[in-house]
């Protein structure tokens, strides 16, 4: 049976949740609305398959490359480039996917803005996954409806972080599916902020607006270029608000537990293909993004990967170039949580959102008075 002894010990990527035989573990939210795995005793047959899958440890299944090839990428079409996050290198991988009549998985949304992997099959329900979410997503079934695809021949595509990335590949290879036909793709990732932190924080500018938010960009570059991180927001009087949540995003003071513990934080990646932004690409080539659109890092891991990125070389522009000139400190070594975290973890339960954003200082004076002076 899984068991854990601090929650700095799950990431929640639904591994053991997925592959359990009689449906006893169930993605349970916490305080902050991060899921962790629940066990009914009462289903449960001990037959190890929960511990046996998990890959939250230093020994996860890492790639072939133990160095990985570096590009810099942009998309030769400008308009997926100012559509996406950055160079629009995903666009050009998950196109190459679904022209062969397969299937991409990335975050969109659910209800009211929630953060949720979805399934793809055409461009225009894959352009949904386009551009940055700071919130973890709910991965929910998709690690069976992958299972499902591939058995049925079928070309996919998987985008997560590191963390939910490894824990595909370890369900995967624990039920013996033939992965030939999966690509998977990992960010380099900061950390990932807590769901209901995001909810209130949307409910609250909301009611100071006094209408509701019809569409959300977590890095507006067509506002404030591609180098800035701010926020928009459009509401449904077509209004559009500019805010500072990566604030709080940038703080670690509502990351996952498990974020300040990141296995994945190094180049030995559990993926076929690693994408982020290209910060420090002026080294390489100070015109490749004089127009401050964006431009992507890809790193390519395995020999899979190189493979597809040799079919998406006629989409794109590349450059080459080596590990030390693309090295981000979550390349090198995990974020470090906040010393608060925990008080504000226990805070924002007893006490609610604002009391929260009052209280921890900076946090409240951007999240608070600075909204409060640009949209009332």
């Amino acid at each position: 049976m899984l068991t854990f002894t601090d929650k700095s010990q799950c990431c929640g990527c639904t591994a053991c949740a997925s592959i359990c035989p009689k449906q006893a573990i169930t993605m349970q939210p916490d305080g902050l609305g991060f899921l962790y795995p629940i066990i009914n005793k009462n289903k449960c047959i001990e037959c190890g398959l929960c511990e046996d899958v998990c890959t939250f440890n230093s020994h996860y299944e890492k790639s072939d490359f133990s160095v990985p090839e570096v590009y810099a990428v942009r998309h030769k079409n400008i308009s997926e480039i100012e559509t996406s996050r950055s160079g629009a290198v995903f666009i050009a991988l998950s196109d190459w996917i679904l022209e062969k009549g397969g299937i991409v998985y990335g975050v969109g949304y659910t209800d009211h803005f929630r953060a949720i992997h979805k399934r793809a099959t055409t461009k225009q329900q894959r352009d949904e996954f386009k551009g940055s979410k700071y919130v973890q997503s709910d991965l929910n079934t998709v690690f069976i409806q992958i299972k499902n695809d591939l058995k049925q021949g079928l070309y996919v595509l998987f985008s997560g972080t590191p963390c939910q990335t490894s824990g595909l590949r370890s369900y995967l290879k624990k039920i013996k599916v033939d992965v030939d036909k999966l690509f998977i793709v990992d960010l380099v990732c900061h950390g990932v902020p807590a769901p209901y932190i995001w909810r209130d924080y949307l409910t609250y500018i909301e009611r100071k607006k006094h209408k509701k938010v019809t569409s959300v960009d977590f890095r507006d570059k067509s506002k404030c270029g591609w180098a800035a991180h701010k926020e928009s927001f459009t509401f449904s009087d077509k209004t559009v608000v500019c805010s500072t949540y990566s604030d709080l995003f940038c703080k670690g003071i509502m990351f996952r537990h498990s974020c300040g513990n990141c296995y994945f934080a190094n180049l030995n990646r559990p993926s076929d293909v690693t994408i982020a932004d290209f910060w420090g690409w002026e080294k390489v080539d100070t015109e490749f993004n004089a127009d401050d659109k964006g431009v992507s890092l890809l790193l390519i891991n395995s020999a899979k990967g190189k493979f597809w990125f040799d079919q998406i070389k006629a989409q794109v522009y590349f450059l080459s170039t080596d590990v030390e000139h693309c090295l981000q400190p979550n390349l090198q070594y995990p974020s470090v949580i906040h010393s608060l975290r925990n008080q504000f973890e226990e805070d924002y339960i007893k006490k609610g959102f604002i009391y929260v954003g009052k209280k921890y200082g900076n946090l409240g004076f951007h999240l608070f008075q600075l909204l409060h002076k640009i949209i009332r």
